[in-house]
């Protein structure tokens, strides 16, 4: 028997005996799905009083079963319109979607198992005790009361399969509440197709089809209107208790294609004797194979069990957005709406048949084979604003074959719409995210194509560039309105921090011009990367906007919050000394290093004055770490000579922020597609992203005594702690010392161990 008819067999054999995920686990226990879900209340939590009834950010992330950077990700669904749609603290199920980011968007195609008579399309939710709840990576179960039915859900790439235990006789239903999800619903439909099968579309924020298949019988599917809602139902047959597993394959491109990713990863084929669909329990046991794989990139000694718990579910959390918009033949929507057949020559397809075949698990985890010119999936973009900082770098080390395709998929929106690399809030964090993937050794991606799309961005105004950038290639900075009594939720330009992050983005894109040779363009990004000393103010020690005449605005309180004026959701303490780039240009600002420690020391001393925002938590004095703008600043303090003072900080934060609220479920504030998780992980080893678009890190404590960390590329090197204070006395990389706070990527990469002596 040959390796590959081996490895064929070991799989379909794996797959079908349902082995104990005790026996198998050991990473994926720590993970706790749950952290994130839930909201803070508590005075002591917040920092102010609440008195409004919008819920604050706690996490909105979900429980569900979804894999690495998945097409697919299930879960129950408890409020629409509310972050991740599930909040901890409510009781009701109001169906199971199947997409979601945790950012108030997506839950496509929203299934609801129900029984008996006793329901409408107007009621239909059930509900449910977290004493019946069960998540782990890549599975979720609970039980609805109301219907007496255990729901179990589990996913591969493109694929869920949902397992229902019916206890009660009478009729067993699967309502399709596809009017329903967190974007406007354009159109919908579902049809029987089959003695066992139906099938149907959702037209929201993308028009995800959906075929789908049950062991018990179909007897109809139908529309059933209510006075507010109209839902389709599945009517299946049987009345006895029973256990019904329905999958369902799903596609963003049309119906023969949701069938295809069906039959491609829910189906084994070792011969024409054995082959099938795969059981429930063999597809949650791939997907517990595969998050343990990726987690064990990163294996720590030492430490709590709470702080293992806590690093292994945020480094889960980081690991799962963008995702997949692509399907296993390679065919894509792209941004023009039109749909492209991928075809990359005999290799590519004949690559592509290995991988996206029978054997899916061992396809999954050897997509780095794929040729570039060749056939590549096609992701979303990343939130760039949120996760530039320190999730995409994660990214870059664990994963550059998903960095690559990702970057494939951005060039491929920017060429087709308008020749802008695509945005996300302010500037074009695009630059660090490509900027930092080449400097860390991804290679296999048209650079040349990315920028020309990034010097654009920088130097064209245009819609669907950054905005505001005639103001400022005119003058340097942006103007803003000079108004009074601003409400917290008024739009306005938030020009302090377009300008603070639009010269960062300069920087990152000087680096690319730099790679490519482009001496003149280099020269001038670099210059520009300096315009942050536009908007700075000595006579407040503040980042401060500034009029049309160049004057700063008049109302100027440092302490209150704005969602687009000046700052962006956030207020001046928390935009202080962002040029992670030119960390010594900022100290310059100021008249002495001692003058900086004293206004970092105001930062985490001064205390929040009550203002009450729901996506601003999390407050040590006046910093929130509830909100990405002010994530770098502990790191100053390096550079005043007090970098114990910064650890003390990061400690504080590792120590509180993570697991909050009452059941100690909530995070200090929205996790914003994994950035809040990956500030973590980075920190709890010992290196954090300063400056995300340069392949280096500034160290810092970590968590751990011994940490072995394996990059898709280069060699597995190590992290170790001696001691057990705050303050670093000594840094080696290879047994040499390290002359300053910045390790090299490149010599992680060699295998080198990393010795932080504190």
């Amino acid at each position: 028997m040959n390796k590959k008819a081996l490895l064929i067999g070991l799989l379909a054999a794996w797959v079908t005996c349902s082995p104990s995920l005790a026996q198998k686990s050991h990473l994926t226990r720590y993970v706790n799905p749950f952290l994130g879900t839930a909201t803070l209340w508590e005075e002591e939590d917040l920092h102010y009083v609440l008195n409004r009834k919008t819920r604050t950010w706690g996490g909105e992330t979900y429980p569900g079963a979804a894999l690495p950077n998945g097409m697919v990700q299930c879960s129950p669904v408890t409020m629409w319109r509310s972050g991740a749609g599930y909040q901890y603290e409510d009781g009701t199920i109001l169906g199971f979607a199947h997409t979601n980011k945790g950012h108030w968007n997506l839950l496509h195609v929203p299934v609801m198992p129900v029984s008996g008579r006793g329901f409408s399309p107007d009621d239909f939710s059930s509900p449910f005790s977290h004493d019946t709840e069960e998540a782990h990576p890549g599975y979720y179960r609970v039980h609805l009361d109301r219907y007496d039915i255990d729901v179990e859900v589990t996913t591969t790439l493109r694929c869920a399969i949902h397992r229902y235990t019916f206890h009660q006789r009478g009729p067993k239903r699967l309502v399709l509440d596809l009017g329903h999800a967190n974007n406007q619903v354009h159109d919908w439909d579902a049809r029987q197709t089959g003695i066992c099968e139906f099938a149907g579309h959702q037209n929201a924020e993308g028009n995800m089809h959906f075929y789908a298949t049950s062991n018990a019988g179909i007897l109809d599917v139908k529309m059933v209107p209510g006075r507010r809602n109209t839902v389709a139902v599945v009517e299946l047959e049987g009345t006895e208790p029973a256990t019904v597993e329905v999958a369902f394959g799903f596609s963003f491109v049309n119906g023969e294609n949701a069938m295809g990713n069906y039959h491609e990863e829910l189906y084994f084929r070792q011969d024409h004797l054995h082959q099938g669909r795969k059981t429930f329990d063999g597809v949650r046991a791939e997907a517990d194979h595969v998050w343990e794989e990726l987690l064990s990139k990163i294996q720590v000694e030492g430490g709590s069990e709470r702080e293992k718990s806590l690093f292994y579910t945020c480094l889960y959390r980081s690991m799962l957005w963008p995702v997949l918009r692509s399907d296993c033949n390679g065919d894509y929507v792209d941004a023009r709406g039109v749909i492209v057949h991928q075809t990359g020559g005999a290799e590519a397809d004949s690559t592509r048949m290995c991988m996206e075949g029978m054997d899916w698990l061992y396809a999954y985890h050897h997509r780095h084979t794929w040729k570039t010119g060749g056939i590549h999936h096609y992701y979303t973009d990343p939130s760039f604003w949120d996760d530039h900082r320190n999730k995409l770098p994660l990214m870059e080390l664990l994963r550059p074959d998903v960095t690559r395709d990702v970057i494939y998929s951005c060039i491929d929106r920017g060429e087709k719409r308008g020749g802008y690399m695509p945005t996300f809030f302010h500037g074009d964090h695009a630059s660090t995210f490509v900027s930092g993937a080449w400097l860390r050794g991804i290679r296999d991606f048209p650079l040349d194509r990315a920028y020309r799309l990034l010097l654009k961005n920088a130097t064209v105004p245009g819609r669907g560039g950054r905005p505001y950038l005639d103001e400022y290639l005119r003058q340097g900075w942006i103007a803003e309105k000079d108004t009074t009594n601003v409400p917290y939720y008024n739009e306005y330009k938030a020009a302090v921090t377009k300008t603070l992050e639009y010269a960062y983005d300069d920087y990152a894109t000087a680096l690319i011009a730099r790679e490519m040779g482009d001496k003149a363009n280099e020269q001038m990004l670099m210059k520009r990367a300096k315009n942050y000393r536009h908007v700075f103010d000595p006579s407040t020690g503040f980042f401060r906007g500034r009029i049309a005449d160049g004057s700063f605005i008049r109302q100027f309180d440092p302490y209150y919050p704005y969602f687009a004026y000046m700052y962006r959701e956030s207020n001046a303490w928390n935009n202080l000394f962002y040029a992670p780039h030119d960390p010594q240009g900022i100290l310059a600002l100021y008249p002495s290093k001692r003058a900086v420690e004293r206004k970092l020391d105001s930062l985490f001393t001064e205390p929040w004055h009550g203002y009450e925002v729901e996506n601003l938590t999390g407050f040590i004095g006046n910093y929130c770490h509830g909100n990405q703008p002010g994530h770098s600043i502990p790191y100053m303090y390096y550079f005043v000579d007090r970098q114990e003072k910064a650890q003390a900080v990061l400690d504080s934060i590792m120590g509180h922020y993570y697991d909050m609220g009452r059941g100690h479920l909530a995070l200090a504030g929205m996790d914003d597609a994994g950035e809040m998780s990956a500030w973590y992980v980075f920190n709890a080893i010992g290196l954090y992203t300063y400056s995300p678009a340069d392949a280096e890190y500034i160290v810092t404590v970590p968590l751990f005594n011994r940490i072995r960390f394996q990059p898709a590329l280069g060699k597995a090197f190590t992290i170790r702690r001696t001691g057990d204070g705050r303050k670093i006395r000594s840094i080696t990389i290879g047994g040499q010392r390290l002359k300053g706070w910045f390790v090299k990527d490149a010599l992680l990469r060699q295998g080198k161990e990393l010795v932080i002596s504190n």
